[in-house]
């Protein structure tokens, strides 16, 4: 099962990279999220003061008013007061997002065209060919994870003094975990499905709750009560809340217990998802 996984992995990844258009919009689509929107929506310049109107002030008073803005804004964006650098790791976990609701594109066109007939007929485990496209849809999202905190650098964004090797691999482990969990609950669904208009449907249908019902791009306690509870049981929100802090890093210090909730949390999310979106998309392949 090990060797027909591996090929299969293989060539679904094969596909992704011998195919320039998807390549370029790879690229692409950080450059947009990053330099157009990160940049375009600063939120924390609304909070900031008129310099003339500080430089009216005696000395004193604009130290304690600048100290005040920055520990409000730092309170408000996680421990930031940069806005790019908060929504610069939503973005990391919006990523992973994307890649991981069409990770069943690729069953549809299969079905389509044949080959996943002849996949089901073969003597080889219906489990690999399910653990193929959540291995291959896992690997793209890491991929482009690694692609787009590369150029957040270049849009200027500000990691912890104290940030390290082993802050850069606890995030990569947060991200993936996430990525195996929705991969595997995006695909169980999509298993169920044979035509791709409705899968963009059904994705799209998921993915606006997902993204904006989380801290990825505004935090949780500036929404309604109501929303917060959903932000709350959101996977989203715990992977930004982790990888802020592995980002944030600084010698001032570091919420060891609450990265630990975090981890805990997404361990049983990618378990759970990973276990119940195998054992459904198995079922949905018997159907085929």
């Amino acid at each position: 099962m090990i060797e027909e996984t591996i090929a299969l992995t293989k060539r679904e990844v094969k596909k992704w990279v011998k195919n320039p258009f998807l390549l370029f919009m790879m690229l692409l689509q950080p450059i947009i999220w990053l330099g157009l929107f990160g940049k375009a929506l600063n939120l924390t310049g609304l909070i900031s003061v008129s310099p003339e109107l500080i430089n009216q002030l005696p000395p004193e008073v604009q130290d304690q008013i600048g100290m005040f803005l920055n520990q409000m804004i730092s309170e408000t964006f996680g421990g930031t007061t940069d806005y790019f650098t908060y929504m610069a790791a939503g973005i990391l976990s919006i990523t992973v997002l994307f890649t991981a609701m069409f990770s069943g594109m690729s069953v549809v066109w299969d079905r389509r065209f044949g080959f996943l007939n002849k996949l089901l007929v073969a003597p080889i485990s219906r489990g690999s060919i399910v653990l193929a496209k959540v291995g291959s849809s896992v690997i793209r999202g890491m991929f482009q994870v690694l692609l787009i905190f590369s150029i957040a650098f270049a849009f200027g964004l500000k990691v912890g003094n104290a940030f390290g090797i082993l802050d850069f691999l606890g995030m990569v482990t947060v991200l993936f975990l996430l990525s195996l969990g929705l991969s595997s609950m995006f695909l169980a669904i999509t298993m169920q499905i044979k035509s791709h208009e409705t899968v963009i449907a059904v994705a799209n249908l998921l993915n606006l709750p997902l993204m904006f019902a989380s801290n990825a791009l505004f935090p949780i306690k500036q929404m309604p009560q109501w929303l917060q509870t959903i932000a709350n049981f959101n996977p989203i929100s715990y992977a930004g809340d982790a990888v802020r802090a592995f980002i944030l890093h600084s010698n001032a210090g570091f919420d060891a217990a609450k990265v630990t909730a975090d981890f805990q949390f997404l361990i049983v999310f990618a378990l759970i998802f990973s276990l119940v979106g195998i054992l459904i998309a198995r079922t949905g392949l018997r159907k085929g």
